[in-house]
């Protein structure tokens, strides 16, 4: 038996609502959560990330929360394994699993499983960041292009970790890694030593809110955050004994915070906010188009007083996984 067989999942932009949601739900269906999230999972970022507060986790018990320095790396691979171990945890308890979070990326992973693909190259890897500092996202972005337009496409120019490892692939394998992802939807898949199966099919509601309204919550949303002391939180994490990880360092605001904090005259505090408003609101939007992509969501419009209740009638009766999709990014 998978170890997803049960699970649910609650999904959505970022400020739409789910935290809060999801407990109601796990109250009523007897679950327990577990973080569909990239970032709560460090200790120490907890308003930034907007992670669930000691009483919220205190109504429902909460999986991969702070269960990571924010000096230590984490892959979408090492969190899918996590999360499966914690599935079997709650079942073996008699109770449901119910993922919540916005990450894309983990979310696809978790409905369509994982192809590996070629392994890592750590000096390769480091010699093509080397090159991005030397010679700028947009210059490492257009190589990128030449040998693999289709991937150069869809990766911004700032997404250097993707794009470090795109051209890692093709330096490696001399294919691109549009090519590796192909294997998705071809009937060797399924028969390969190196592929997995995807791991259940999994009801999953996603959340919505029009987009003058989810951009007014981010925006409401990033001025309680720092009314809270983010900032203060920042400036901890950077007493601390080891620098933040790559990883840990791409949650939303941490760069600009901490710009503010080592520049001497620079940045001003509301210029940085100001930026975090716009950079979230950028990532909600990206994750609108992940979820465009997912046709097997179910829909439920967010913040009305029906909205509990069409979650649970989603997840009686709700869009399962038919088929993964044509492509999926390979996991770092």
């Amino acid at each position: 038996m998978s170890a997803f067989e049960t699970a649910l999942i609650l999904t959505g932009p970022t400020a739409c609502g789910k935290t809060a949601l999801a407990i109601e739900v796990a109250e009523r269906i007897d679950a327990e959560i577990v973080a569909l999230d990239s970032m709560t999972v460090y200790r120490g970022m907890d308003i930034g990330t907007a992670k669930p507060t000691a009483a919220e986790q205190a109504r429902v018990r909460h999986h991969l929360i702070d269960v990571l320095d924010p000096w230590e790396s984490l892959t979408v691979a090492w969190w899918l394994a996590a999360a499966e171990r914690a599935c079997r945890d709650i079942t073996g308890r008699g109770k449901r699993p119910l993922f919540v979070g916005g990450t894309p990326f983990y979310l696809k992973a978790l409905l369509f499983g994982l192809f590996d693909g070629p392994p890592g190259d750590p000096a390769v890897r480091t010699a093509l960041e080397a090159e991005a500092e030397l010679v700028g996202k947009a210059a490492l972005h257009a190589r990128l292009a030449a040998v693999d337009p289709k991937t150069a496409a869809r990766l911004h120019p700032n997404d250097v970790r993707r794009v470090v490892r795109a051209l890692e692939v093709h330096t490696l394998t001399g294919r691109p890694i549009s090519a590796w992802q192909q294997t998705w939807d071809t009937p060797s898949f399924a028969d390969s030593p190196e592929s997995a199966p995807p791991p259940a099919r999994i009801p999953a509601v996603v959340l919505e809110l029009p987009r003058e309204v989810l951009y007014d919550s981010i925006n409401r949303r990033v001025d309680a955050m720092l009314a809270a002391g983010w900032l203060d939180e920042v400036r901890r994490l950077q007493e601390l004994p080891r620098p933040l990880s790559r990883e840990a360092r791409q949650a939303l605001g941490y760069s600009q915070l901490m710009a503010h904090l080592n520049a001497a005259g620079g940045t001003s505090l509301s210029e940085s906010a100001e930026l975090i408003r716009t950079h979230t609101r950028q990532f909600a939007k990206r994750q609108l188009t992940w979820f465009r992509h997912l046709p097997q969501l179910a829909t439920v419009a967010a913040g009305t007083a029906e909205t509990l209740e069409r979650v649970l009638t989603a997840f009686r009766t709700g869009g399962t996984v038919e088929s993964p999709p044509g492509e999926i990014d390979t996991p770092t």
